[in-house]
Order: C-alpha cells, then structure tokens, then sequence
C-alpha cells in the first residue's frame, strides 16, 4: 500500500512529466497528436483517472 507521502511523490513525478512534454508541444517539438498520446500513456503509467486541466 503507498503512503501519503508515496503518491505525494507519484503524483509530482507525474505532474512533471506532463509539464515537460507540454514545453516540448510548446516548442514544436512534438505535435499535438504525440503530445496526447504520451500524455495519455503517462496518466495510465501513473494511475491518473482524470484530468481537471483540460
């Protein structure tokens, strides 16, 4: 079982995964399509049902 401060964790792993492939969108590094697909793979990898900032 993980503990408050273990999905703590998880969850700013997360978070900043997500906010690196966002400056790679923002740079044009990668498309819109690739960004969803990692971003969606990411959310599975990491257990993230929803994402609120849609």
């Amino acid at each position: 079982m993980i503990g408050r401060s273990g999905m703590n964790s998880k969850l700013i792993r997360y978070s900043m995964q997500i906010a690196m492939i966002k400056q790679l969108l923002n740079l044009s590094l990668i498309t819109e399509s690739e960004f969803h697909q990692i971003k969606g793979k990411t959310m599975r990898e990491y257990g993230i049902i929803s994402d609120l900032t849609s």
